[in-house]
């Protein structure tokens, strides 16, 4: 591709066919010359000077801000290195390119995402939450109860990754739906050309659809992904264990029950551990390990090697309501959901999240996920919460959500729409009765103040549920936030935003946002305690 694009002049097989085409070269081309140190070089395509580049640079800024949104640096000073350096001789544009270059990687963007992104993310693919001393295993066989969007999606990437899936639903026509979509993926990838048919009919024979429990047997694994009711888990997860026996591992795909508690439907609670993944599951990185009270360390690994196994991302956390990123994602969609409440003008909430460098607006992401989800899995905690002799959780989120459920029967994208309208062939956009139904013009507050609210609440939760806990390592808070729930990628994760922002600077904002805000954005005391000492995460 060098050759073919004139960056090199010829291909050599070895070190001595390299030297001897050189010396040859030289000797051939005493007087040689860079293409652009020839009087009269053109740049190909033209300089910025040139009527057409001229048109596409005019607009090409606003472009390149609308898709980072001002948080990502690098982008732009691309852009201006390319533009400037186009309009000078070589030597200075390359000491033009030399200097943005180094203002990036000395600048605090760049430190945040290369600590996260190369050496946090290597430290956890090379088994940093990993348990000591216990030989990695090879899941060969596995069951997937539930051929919803999630079990599907679980059943096509263990086939693209050669394990042999058994897909069980309540009907074989439930379960062949699951395939289909398994199907309609490998189809994409045949049309593009990056897989032959032959690729796409052995990873298609790798899934068995079923409707019969006596199918699971000989699976090492089963991951239960049925709705979240605690009932149906246990008693699709008890069926399936009476099949694969004692030896196998039973995982299950909720996301917000905790697992010590749906594992007491199985005989032996060591073998029962928490698999989440993240819709869609074929794009999304991450799978979140929950370790119950009872999980044993043997466990854990099995499910650590089989995440690696199907090349995604595993951080591992303990066992809490809601585990890490459900929680901690659950604090930017009812911060959002508060603000409307509070009169802020809906558009401005969308578009402050964004420019603080969340990929979707906690609005849209409602929608996506379903206010009727939301509300279900609330009146499951609430009845978890009861249980147990704890008092419910209140948030100011719930009631805006309650007055779309049942006054408006708005209950989000599936059922046709929630914050937005869903027009059919056009775009989505704000339900206009927002605005008369929750605007207030005396209720407006700074876009910083919306923007800190959104990223420092997941922060706080965060931190949180370090002190609880339910995290291990920073690593895994920092690439779970980022990978599961989309946190600002330009921090470097939940915990890096804390220690770029500086920690006593941000329990200051903190402890403003409480007064201002209300006190869930109060300091937790671990936070206090590293802003004492002038610690970081």
């Amino acid at each position: 591709q060098a050759l073919q694009a004139g960056l090199i002049d010829e291909l050599a097989t070895d070190r001595d066919d390299l030297l001897a085409k050189a010396r040859a070269w030289i000797q051939a081309n005493p007087a040689a010359r860079q293409p652009w140190d020839v009087r009269g070089h053109q740049i190909p395509g033209g300089t910025p000077a040139n009527p057409k580049v001229a048109q596409m640079l005019a607009i090409a800024p606003s472009i390149l801000r609308n898709k980072t949104q001002g948080c990502f640096p690098a982008p732009e000073k691309i852009l201006c290195a390319a533009v400037e350096g186009a309009q000078v001789d070589f030597d200075t544009a390359q000491l033009i390119e030399t200097r943005y270059f180094t203002e990036l990687t000395t600048g605090q963007v760049a430190k945040n995402m290369i600590g996260t992104f190369w050496f946090q993310l290597n430290e956890i693919n090379a088994g940093g939450s990993r348990p000591l001393g216990i030989a990695p295993q090879t899941t060969k066989k596995l069951g997937v109860l539930g051929a919803g969007m999630m079990g599907a999606g679980i059943a096509y990437v263990s086939a693209v990754a050669g394990i042999e899936v058994v897909l069980k639903d309540i009907s074989r026509e439930a379960a062949e739906k699951g395939k289909a979509h398994a199907a309609a993926l490998l189809e994409k990838k045949v049309a593009r050309g990056h897989m032959s048919n032959e690729q796409r009919e052995a990873i298609l024979a790798r899934i068995l659809t079923t409707a019969e429990e006596t199918d699971l047997a000989g699976c090492d694994l089963i991951i239960e992904a049925v709705f979240e009711d605690r009932e149906l888990k246990a008693k699709v997860s008890r069926a399936a264990q009476q099949v694969v026996g004692a030896d196998a591992v039973i995982a299950s795909n909720t996301s917000t029950l905790p697992i010590t508690g749906l594992a007491t439907a199985v005989p032996n609670p060591d073998k029962f551990i928490g698999l989440h993944f993240f819709s869609p599951v074929e794009k999304m990185p991450l799978v979140e390990i929950i370790k119950g009270a009872k999980t044993s360390d043997e466990t854990l690994a099995r499910g650590f090697d089989f995440v690696l196994q199907i090349k995604k991302t595993p951080i591992v956390v303990n066992d809490s309501r809601g585990f890490f990123t459900s929680r901690v994602f659950g604090t930017f969609t009812n911060e959002g959901i508060a603000m409307l409440g509070e009169g802020i003008a809906a558009p401005m909430i969308e578009a402050e999240a964004r420019k603080a460098g969340m990929p979707v607006g906690p609005l849209a992401i409602s929608d996506e996920v379903s206010l009727s989800l939301m509300s279900h899995i609330r009146q499951q905690t609430t009845k978890d919460l009861q249980a147990e002799g704890r008092p419910a959780i209140e948030h100011p989120a719930f009631a805006v959500i309650d007055l779309l459920l049942n006054e408006c029967k708005r209950a989000g994208k599936a059922a046709g729409g929630g914050f937005y309208d869903y027009p059919a062939g056009g775009q989505k956009h704000l339900w206009p009765q927002l605005h008369t139904r929750f605007y207030k013009a005396d209720g407006q507050i700074s876009p910083q103040d919306v923007r800190d609210r959104l990223l420092f609440i997941q922060a706080i939760e965060t931190v949180r549920c370090v002190e609880e806990g339910v995290l291990q390592s920073t690593a895994d808070a920092n690439i779970g936030s980022i990978f599961g729930i989309g946190f600002a990628a330009w921090s470097g994760g939940a915990l890096q935003f804390i220690n770029q922002y500086g920690v006593q600077d941000f329990v200051a904002r903190a402890q403003y946002l409480a007064e201002q805000y209300g006190e869930r954005f109060t300091p937790p005391t671990l936070l206090l305690e590293k802003a004492r000492q002038g610690q970081l995460f």
